[in-house]
């Protein structure tokens, strides 16, 4: 299949900023993806997978790259013999969906991750005290060579980060699941997503967590909001007044905003606290986050 050219990424992201991805595709197979990679590695261009756009910032510039959205067979789930079995563009709310369906539990902490199975994988995302490394029996991992499956060993899943680097992409996953009665799955799923409602902006525009949480006795949520930032605003951008975590959009806010709020509480954290936030965000295109001062 033949990338489109300078699709605006902004339609993508769940921050609703960033700009064009210089090449921009939609593969549904595991071959129209590996060509796709193939593609990309022989002309140079990096690689990334922007699955439902959440836990992403894209730089205003844009991303001068080839930028990937999985769709048909590598956007399904379904369980199997006691499995999930799901492609990497797959919603984790459907993956959700389709256990409690076949009454198979394990992953209803995913009910608070707004990603694909892919995005999880390649973070070891995680929530309410579990995370992706707990269920996940292997991963395919595909790139311009091919396809192989990897264990959680392999894929070097820790807190918030693997080993997978830069033009490969996860084309899918199998999840060990036990049996559950689906009531007791949707009772623990209300009982997550009411704790969630209750501390989180989520009826706003934000990518997700800014910060993973250090090693310290408070949260990076509990840190910032003891640093008076909940509500501090640059332009369209602002640390969310009620959980200091998120960043919200506002109102026409940019990426260069949402970063420099970024910025801002690094900076305060590390003023008052003496510890050095790290973004569990990502970034995306001509984008960093500036380094400490010394």
């Amino acid at each position: 299949m033949s990338p489109e050219r300078d699709v605006p990424l902004s339609r993508f992201t769940t921050l609703g900023t960033g700009g064009p991805s210089r090449w921009f595709a939609r593969p549904e197979t595991v071959d129209g993806l590996v060509e796709l990679l193939a593609w990309a590695r022989d002309e140079n261009e990096p690689v990334a997978a922007v699955g439902l756009g959440s836990n992403l910032l894209v730089a205003d510039e844009g991303f001068p790259g080839l930028a990937l959205k999985l769709d048909g067979e590598l956007a399904a789930a379904a369980t199997e013999d006691g499995r999930l079995v799901a492609g990497g563009g797959a919603p984790l709310a459907v993956c959700l969906h389709r256990a409690r369906a076949a009454e198979l539990g394990g992953i209803e902490f995913v009910c608070a991750i707004p990603g694909t199975v892919g995005g999880g994988v390649w973070m070891n995302a995680g929530a309410y005290g579990s995370d992706i490394a707990t269920v996940l029996l292997r991963a395919r991992v595909a790139d311009g060579e091919g396809v192989r499956w990897l264990t959680p060993e392999e894929l070097g899943l820790r807190y918030r980060r693997s080993d997978l680097r830069s033009g490969q992409i996860v084309a899918g996953a199998e999840f060990r699941l036990e049996p559950r009665p689906a009531a007791e799955i949707k009772a623990a799923v209300a009982e997550m997503q009411a704790q969630r409602k209750a501390a989180q902006p989520t009826n706003k525009r934000t990518f997700g967590s800014v910060f993973k949480n250090p090693d310290h006795e408070l949260t990076a949520g509990r840190m910032l909001e003891a640093c008076g930032l909940k509500g501090h605003r640059i332009g369209g951008a602002q640390i969310s007044p009620k959980h200091a975590n998120f960043i919200e959009n506002a109102g026409g806010a940019t990426s260069a905003e949402a970063l420099a709020l970024i910025a801002e509480a690094r900076r305060q954290a590390l003023e008052r606290f003496g510890v050095r936030l790290e973004p569990e965000v990502q970034l995306l295109g001509p984008i960093e986050v500036p380094p400490f001062s010394e």
